[in-house]
């Protein structure tokens, strides 16, 4: 079994700053992938910022150049440095890891944690 807690969220001014944590519990070591997704009111939970082996990472387009993905790959911890942020980044963001177990890829997901934008 995998945990996954997310923490950082909160409310923050259009051009500000948050710094979202995810750290994972149990059995790590089967952990592959890590990543961050969002979810807006009344839109599907889409890909934010995703690597695999700690090392190649992908963005969604609308994050590029001012979201920053990092993390400890041993310890399975991913952040989520999160600059310029805008309204439209308004969302529950729930942390991911995909996992390999007993012949089985499975899913974990965080609990999630709100982002609010607003002035």
């Amino acid at each position: 079994q995998v945990q996954l807690v997310e923490s950082g969220g909160g409310l923050a001014q259009p051009g500000g700053s948050l710094r979202l944590s995810c750290a994972a519990s149990g059995d790590i070591s089967s952990i592959y992938a890590m990543g961050w997704y969002r979810q807006a009111p009344g839109q599907e939970r889409e890909l934010v910022a995703g690597f695999i082996g700690g090392s190649t990472t992908d963005y969604a387009d609308s994050v590029k150049g001012r979201f920053t993905l990092s993390g400890d790959n041993a310890k399975k911890v991913a952040y989520l440095q999160m600059n310029s942020l805008k309204p439209e980044d308004t969302a529950v963001y729930y942390c991911n890891a995909n996992r390999y177990d007993s012949g089985r890829y499975l899913e974990v997901w965080g609990q999630g944690t709100l982002v609010t934008v607003s002035s």
